[in-house]
This record gives C-alpha cells, structure tokens and sequence, in this order.
C-alpha cells in the first residue's frame, strides 16, 4: 500500500498531526515506526489500518484483510473473551465453528485458554493485551498493524507475538509496528520510519544521522550477511537494494560491500534528514 501526500488533523482548524507524508509498505514487508511520545505515531498506524481517513492526500493500494492492535484495547464489552474473539472472527468472513477453533486456538497459543470464559472486564491487562493481539491475527491478515502490541504480555505470549509476525512475513503480509524495546525483532530485515514534527523520513532503528546506501550485485547474488551497522535493507525495482544504515557505520558498509566477493557496484549514497522531535509542523 502506499500513502501519498497524505496529512491528517483533527478538526477543520486544528492543528496538523501529520503532513505531506509519502510512505510505501510493500507486500511481505516489515515496517518500524519509531519517534518521540506524541509525535504522531499512532496517528499513522491508524491511517494505515484504515481507522482514521486522512485529511488531505490519498492511501491507496490498502489489502482488504487488514488487521489492528490499539495501544488502549476497549475491554470494556458484555463478552467473554471466548465470545468476543468468535464474533469478530465471524465479522471478518468466517463460518461460526471456524471462528470459534481459531479463537481457541489463539488464546492457547498466548497462553490465555483458561480465560476464554472470563468477561472482557474481569481480564488483568495482560489478559486484555492477549486478547487484543488474538483478534488482529484471527483472519490471517494481508496488513497488520501493531501500536505497541507488546506492552503489557508476558515473555511466552511476546515471544509468541514474535513468532506470529514472522508467519504473517512468510505469508506474504505485511507488519507494521511501534515498540518502546529498541532490540523488537532486530533479527528481522526491516525498513524504519522516525516521526516527529508533523514529518515521516526513512532511517536506521534507533535514530540519529544515517546514510542511504544504493548497490548492486551480480544477478541472484544476496546482501552480504553480517554488514556493519546492521543496516535496513529494501530491495530496490529493477535489481540491487537501498541499505540504510547511521552515519557512524557508512564508511565500514561501504568498504564491506566493495571488498564482498562477488563484490558490490555502488550506484549512490546520500544523507537522511530526520524530522526534528517535537517540532511544530511547518
């Protein structure tokens, strides 16, 4: 999917949130979102997943199973967990037995089985938090959106929540998500996006000054493993990749794809210009 020119604001007065933001998430796609509290994370999760429309630009291309946690899950519903996740299973196209399996199958896999008859607001909020989790991968969703997902779960139910992402990848979704723990899925080639100041630019995991690297290789050969940085990869139309890495590690990245056998033709390198956190937006 892609977002285009896309601003949003709250009220025809208000001021912006976001602002002339351009993004791609490609299919199979790992995307990042980091930036400072309030900056507008959230605000592009959900113009993502299609609950806020934008108030200016376009979002075209969004999948049509496309999946949402809440950083806040409204707990507070006249269901059982059970009932609850079985409903929306059942909103989402599947037959009742289907969704009932699936929403066993979820909870066990969370480790919240023994929950799945306890009201929604009888739930500790780590119970909450499985349940949130368990709805959005019901459907088995072509977009999945996780706005700190990982708060409040324990270690098997995060580890769990790992594994499930890296099964939406596999498939052919793609994930995008905003998480406080700097090492989320840092195995996992990513692209990352830093909000701040009504802005979105492309950048390293972990902020600062960085460096976009444009190669090519010989035809089916792969990115060199264990590159300097740990960079974000993206393939690129037409053969090669677009490595984005922090400005400390670009002269190492550099050398290790020239001196890489079969070595690497380096088609551009140019600084990223970071949005400043806290910054009203222009």
């Amino acid at each position: 999917m892609r977002l285009d020119a896309v601003g949003r604001r709250y009220g025809r007065r208000g001021p912006w949130v976001l602002r002339g933001v351009d993004l791609r998430v490609p299919a199979g796609g790992l995307v990042r979102v980091e930036g400072a509290n309030g900056g507008g994370k959230s605000t592009l999760l959900r113009l993502l997943a299609g609950i806020d429309l934008p108030s200016a630009g376009r979002v075209t291309d969004r999948p049509a199973r496309t999946a949402y946690v809440p950083e806040r899950f409204p707990a507070a519903l006249p269901l059982t967990a059970l009932g609850y996740l079985t409903h929306l299973g059942r909103v989402h196209g599947l037959r009742g037995a289907e969704a009932r399996r699936r929403a066993e199958r979820w909870l066990e896999r969370f480790g919240a089985g023994e929950s799945a008859r306890t009201p929604l607001d009888e739930l500790s909020k780590g119970g909450s938090q499985k349940v949130a989790v368990a709805q959005a991968l019901l459907a088995e969703p072509e977009l999945l959106v996780l706005d700190e997902a990982w708060t409040g779960l324990d270690a098997r139910a995060r580890a769990e929540l790992d594994a499930a992402v890296g099964e939406r990848l596999a498939a052919g979704g793609a994930v995008v998500f905003v998480d406080h723990d700097p090492r989320r899925l840092a195995d996992v080639p990513r692209a990352a996006y830093r909000v701040g100041g009504g802005r979105v630019a492309a950048g390293p995991a972990g902020g600062g000054p960085a460096v976009v690297v444009e190669a090519v290789g010989e035809p089916g050969s792969p990115v060199p493993g264990g590159l300097p940085g740990a960079p974000l990869h993206e393939e690129l139309p037409g053969g090669g990749c677009r490595l984005t890495v922090s400005a400390a590690h670009s002269d190492a990245l550099l050398r290790a794809l020239l001196d890489a056998r079969p070595g690497w033709h380096i088609r551009g390198v140019h600084p990223v210009a970071y949005p400043p956190d806290g910054d009203p937006a222009p």
